[in-house]
């Protein structure tokens, strides 16, 4: 079955080859990045918060500390581009912005740990081999494994909201913290990681799907019973609406959920969440889709880049694990996208844009927060799908 596999990955490959000319475009925007993450470093040395998140309305970069969501977004660019450069000033700087992030190993508040930590340390671990980022990563899994309940088979995303009545939020984006305990469970051997990983995608599966393959943002659930109480938007236009990112975070997660068990359900599951991105009606040419599918003001509604960057580089590993006809589809419209997202249209100009690398995202537009400016996980993702099509070559 190994052998197999490896033989249906090698031709997919080779068949899917992207042409030269593009991946001049890949090497150009993954150099221009490294110049403009350079400045970028230099301008935020004496900010209160050193880890860049956006820009407010007067094109400052807003920074934040250890215990925001997005703290490990922006060490984790450095590492993709220290391994594209290597850059020997990179891979200083990528230490010294993924130590900031080390508190967040005790962090039982929020089910982000996951991604704080895996985006920095994860990637800092993988290119360097640094035993004390292994031992970090380990601290912060036990403290997300913490958050997971057997009665409703799923980490609490959130802590319970009750303006909203959310007893046991759990969150879409939650498929991509799974990482971590993957990551953990294969390191130590210790199967109880994966089976949480498990429980907690059958669960989102099962909840937040509906026929379509659209996902709700929020469901919660009832502690005691493990029962469904409600299902919800929070930065969604509706409770029924498609938000963009979310449909992202469930592709990405549930194609990372295949890569690490091999049950063949996530990868029918992605398949599924990418048919429903891709041949949504709504979907532009340009394949950048509004914030969200069903915004009431399409064609005029805000488009989101970090949406964009995150399904490019999910499908391009999508790519790798289906026949080579399919892979060829998912590969042409992540080049749609990241030739979109590499156009002067949404690719800054250097010394611009706060020194961030795209344009026009959109964070939570229902509260009126980071609307239609670069947030620093647009780039993380941009950059990811960069280098994931790089390999290709």
């Amino acid at each position: 079955m190994k052998y197999y596999f490896f033989i249906i990955i090698t031709f997919t490959l080779c068949c899917c080859q992207p042409n030269e000319s593009f991946k001049k475009l890949i090497d150009n925007r993954l150099k221009c990045s490294v110049e403009q993450y350079g400045i970028m470093i230099g301008t935020i040395k004496d900010l209160p918060a050193l880890l860049p998140r956006s820009i407010d309305s007067n094109g400052k970069v807003v920074a934040t500390k250890y215990s925001d969501w997005v703290s490990g977004y922006f060490p984790g660019a450095l590492w993709y581009l220290y391994e594209y450069s290597q850059d020997e000033q990179m891979l200083k700087k990528a230490r010294e912005y993924t130590a900031l992030v080390e508190n967040a190993k005790y962090d039982r508040s929020k089910h982000d740990i996951g991604l704080m930590l895996y985006c920095s340390f994860g990637n800092g671990y993988r290119i360097t081999g640094d035993t004390v980022y292994r031992n970090i990563l380990l601290a912060g899994a036990e403290s997300l494994a913490n958050r997971f309940n057997p009665k409703t088979g799923c980490i609490q995303s959130w802590n319970e909201m009750k303006k909203q009545a959310w007893q046991y939020p759990v969150i879409i984006d939650g498929m991509a913290c799974l990482e971590l305990l993957l990551w953990a469970s294969k390191e130590t051997g210790d199967p109880r990681f994966r089976d949480i990983c498990i429980s907690h995608a059958d669960m989102t599966m099962k909840n937040h799907f509906r026929p379509d393959y659209s996902s709700y943002h929020v469901v919660s659930y009832d502690p005691a019973s493990g029962s469904v109480e409600k299902k919800n938007t929070h930065q969604g236009y509706a409770d029924e609406s498609a938000w963009a990112r979310g449909q992202a975070w469930g592709l990405y997660g549930y194609i990372l959920m295949y890569r690490e068990t091999r049950e063949p359900r996530y990868l029918e599951q992605a398949q599924n969440i990418a048919s429903f991105i891709l041949n949504h009606p709504n979907l532009p040419s340009d394949k950048i889709p509004y914030w969200d599918f069903n915004a009431p003001d399409i064609p005029d509604a805000l488009r989101d880049a970090s949406a964009a960057a995150m399904i490019a580089s999910a499908l391009v590993e999508l790519s790798y694990y289906v026949d080579p006809v399919l892979a060829q589809k998912y590969l042409n419209v992540a080049e749609t996208q990241l030739r979109t997202l590499s156009s002067p249209e949404y690719f800054a100009v250097k010394g611009t844009n706060g020194n961030f690398i795209l344009k026009h995202a959109v964070g939570h537009m229902p509260n009126n927060s980071e609307i239609d400016v670069p947030i620093i996980y647009a780039d993380y993702y941009y950059i990811e799908a960069l280098m994931r099509f790089r390999k290709l070559f």
